[in-house]
């Protein structure tokens, strides 16, 4: 039996690239049945009256929930070169201590930070799958479980991506020690991804898988889990030239580059998503584009690790499918993303709106909104496109009081919300048109996310 509908008014709403006035949402089993601008005050009567402008709930693509035990942490220098590589070690006291009832509690209270910011689904690269010894837990989905009860106690969606981590390098014949918890099987993921969706049945929680990168997987591994995602049509994730040493070290295994390699070996399809891209030619973003692929982009993690900056106007300008990821979680806000996005481009080309002119749209902060939203779906392999028909009815409500946005004629919020800082928290979150208390639930989640920390650190 259908859920009674729920109907919704918003003043202003993002419709369609762009704002729109007087919006009656209509939500039927959490997905929206009816979009309708202009609604007269007799059409909207027994709606609930949103309290700000409304935008739709933005998917967090890329997630390694257990490195929020580390944001502020791995900031200070030893006077040696420091880079990806020295931070990995650093990242990996934090993989290898971490018990599956410490990454509940992290996960848990940073799924709430998230959610608290407008992510409403977040897509959780997960590849701590075994015991700090290396072996197996008695129940393989030990560490998986924790983060879907994580999720639930939030109230955010989450895709899972148990993700196949084979070897330490290109040529390599296996895991170093630091990696035993990483230990995985193409069939071991698969199985992982596939009991979460029998258990979760078609709720907020679904799953895919990724293969952490070409230089973690050989190549009959990836062949054999890029096949059996195609024919169980899940969404695939990749790490993908992310720093220039694994460039380098792919050509000199392969004679490639990473993404060359990848297209001619893998096919990938629209379900893919490559996460970073940093260091890319432009005939490889063609031919991502051209197999349909999507890009992941994370530019707080990227600028924090030095990895570069990922060529925006060259991938716009194809119309690449993208979304961002907040990855290492030294951010977990969805504006502090787009800002550095674009920003890392002006710093690098000297030019100003750049998103803007890529996409031929006057904002900027639309261009950049606009491409994270329409990425969400190839992420996920979820319904979670925007306020329109048949997409999961997630939204945010803004406040139009917050400092960012006082005073700010209307056509401009967006850009305001983008581009002046602080960024400001939305007033609501709605899941699947369920209202979260996303500050309840970021209180009940701070005992346990201090107490994790504590253990860990002390």
């Amino acid at each position: 039996m259908a859920a009674e509908a729920q109907h919704f008014f918003a003043g202003r709403a993002w419709v369609g690239g762009g704002w729109a006035d007087d919006v009656l949402l209509t939500a039927e089993d959490g997905r929206w049945t009816a979009v309708q601008p202009g609604c007269t005050a007799a059409q909207r009567q027994g709606a609930g009256v949103l309290a700000g402008p409304v935008l739709p709930g933005l998917v967090n693509a890329h997630s390694h929930a257990f490195q929020r035990a580390i944001a502020g942490l791995t900031e200070r220098s030893s006077g040696a070169a420091d880079d990806f590589w020295s931070w990995r070690d650093r990242m990996y006291s934090a993989a290898n201590r971490i018990t599956p009832q410490q990454l509940e509690a992290v996960a848990t209270f940073l799924y709430a930070e998230l959610l608290q910011a407008g992510y409403t689904q977040v897509c959780e690269f997960h590849y701590l799958h075994n015991a700090a010894d290396g072996e197996p837990y008695a129940d393989p989905l030990e560490m998986s479980l924790a983060l879907v009860r994580a999720a639930h106690a939030a109230g955010i969606g989450l895709t899972l991506l148990p993700t196949l981590y084979m070897r330490a390098g290109f040529g390599a014949k296996g895991l170093r020690d630091d990696q035993r918890r990483f230990a995985s099987t193409p069939d071991t993921v698969l199985a992982i991804a596939q009991e979460v969706a029998r258990r979760e049945g078609g709720g907020l929680v679904n799953a895919g898988v990724a293969l952490h990168s070409l230089r973690a997987v050989d190549e009959a591994a990836l062949r054999e889990t890029a096949e059996a995602a195609r024919q169980l049509a899940l969404p695939v994730h990749i790490h993908i030239a992310e720093q220039q040493q694994e460039v380098d070290d792919c050509i000199e295994r392969h004679g490639q580059r990473p993404i060359e390699w990848l297209l001619g070996q893998a096919a990938p399809d629209a379900r893919w998503n490559l996460v970073h891209a940093t260091h890319t030619y432009p005939e490889e973003l063609r031919g991502v584009r051209e197999a349909g692929a999507a890009i992941v982009i994370c530019p707080s993690t990227e600028a924090n690790l030095g990895d570069g900056v990922f060529d925006l106007p060259g991938w716009m300008g194809q119309t690449g499918n993208w979304s961002i990821g907040s990855d290492s979680h030294v951010t977990r806000s969805w504006q502090e993303e787009l800002r550095l996005l674009e920003y890392s481009q002006r710093l690098t080309l000297r030019q100003r709106n750049v998103a803007a002119r890529a996409a031929v749209c006057e904002s900027s902060a639309a261009a950049l909104f606009e491409g994270a939203l329409a990425g969400g779906s190839a992420a996920t392999g979820q319904p979670l496109a925007g306020l329109a028909v048949g997409q999961r009815a997630d939204f945010m409500v803004l406040d139009p009081q917050a400092p960012a946005l006082l005073g700010v004629p209307d056509g401009h919020a967006l850009d305001a919300l983008v581009f002046s800082a602080p960024s400001a928290a939305p007033l609501q979150v709605f899941v699947a048109a369920r209202r979260v208390d996303t500050a309840q639930v970021l209180a009940q989640a701070a005992p346990g996310y201090r107490l994790a920390l504590r253990e860990l650190w002390a």
